[in-house]
């Protein structure tokens, strides 16, 4: 967890006040930390759940898979289908026996492939009604696509949507490049600041960004 967002004591603090009340997803949350694989952090998970059981969607679309944790937390708090998205093939292959390990099998779809060329192509399937429109999308993928994977998803959605991105700070450094101590991140920096102001910018569309984990912004789709 990073300490640039907010203070390491804040986040002890309220990461002991949570705690996922399914124990094969606490495994599989321990199994992740463990191994360093990246999933939702704890305080960005509490307020997922809180959302998904306001709004009850019966249908979430996932921008990056990883080992399938955050679409089984998804299906898990409200009952929803969820389509998720995973580039990598090795990676695809763990997320779907996880998701079978905890018994989301029939929730959850693993769609592989590059996020843009499968989201044409849902675009499609929506447009000629072979499948329903989306009513939450989640992304957490390539940091400096996430303009490509928004613009792409807005077909897909339905009045009132919510379109949720997760890791917007990027430790701190969209804030300030004082976070970025070598400099290595200045083009995803600079794509993701601009990312922020565009999703700000868009009439009909009320976002906000909120210092959770490592930045989460949700936008409604009014």
């Amino acid at each position: 967890m990073s300490s640039n967002i907010t203070n390491k004591i804040i986040i002890s603090y309220i990461s002991r006040l949570y705690e996922n009340d399914n124990k094969q997803l606490i495994e599989l949350r321990d199994f992740a930390e463990k191994n360093k694989v990246p999933i939702i952090l704890k305080d960005t998970e509490g307020l997922l759940i809180a959302l998904m059981k306001l709004r009850k969607p019966a249908r979430v679309l996932e921008i990056g898979t990883a080992v399938g944790y955050s679409a089984c937390v998804f299906s898990d708090s409200c009952g929803c289908s969820v389509t998720t998205i995973e580039s990598d093939p090795e990676v695809a292959d763990i997320a779907e026996s996880n998701i079978e390990s905890l018994g989301f099998a029939e929730k959850i779809e693993v769609l592989r492939g590059d996020a843009r060329d499968i989201l044409a192509q849902l675009q499609n399937s929506v447009l000629s009604g072979e499948r329903e429109p989306y009513e939450v999308v989640f992304i957490d993928a390539a940091k400096s696509h996430y303009r490509e994977f928004w613009d792409l998803s807005r077909p897909l959605m339905t009045d009132e949507s919510l379109i949720i991105c997760d890791n917007v700070l990027m430790k701190g450094m969209t804030a300030s490049d004082d976070y970025d101590t070598r400099g290595r991140y200045k083009t995803s920096i600079r794509k993701m600041r601009e990312f922020l102001e565009y999703i700000n910018s868009q009439e009909g569309i009320e976002t906000c960004v909120l210092p959770v984990g490592d930045g989460v912004s949700i936008s409604i789709i009014e």
